[in-house]
């Protein structure tokens, strides 16, 4: 199986976002990483289940949401293997954020 990679941004913010979680959980910080793992697995395999969203950026990335926490994968799908370039709370800037990351 492949599985899509990291970009250093990226194993940041999943390193910030894990140390977050287990300071109140930290059965969910495990559950947490576990399900990031997953989710570049399935990136990975299918790197078009995330969609576009050009009202965000106008950057050739993918979105694709965690599943059961409130965080967004962004990735460029037209990479072998897919490249997660960052993983941010949903409810942060994210054109802001994106657009720094140029």
């Amino acid at each position: 199986m492949t599985s899509a990679i990291l970009s250093p941004a990226a194993r940041r913010d999943i390193i910030e976002i894990g140390r977050w979680i287990s300071n109140d959980n930290p059965a969910a910080a495990r559950a947490f990483q576990k399900s990031i793992i997953n989710a570049a697995e399935i990136i990975g395999e299918r790197p078009n289940i995330g969609r576009q969203r050009p009202e965000i950026t106008s950057k050739e990335v993918h979105f694709f949401i965690l599943r059961g926490f409130p965080y967004t994968i962004v990735y460029k799908a037209d990479r072998q293997p897919p490249y997660i370039i960052r993983v941010l709370h949903s409810a942060r800037d994210l054109p802001d954020i994106l657009r720094d990351n140029d």
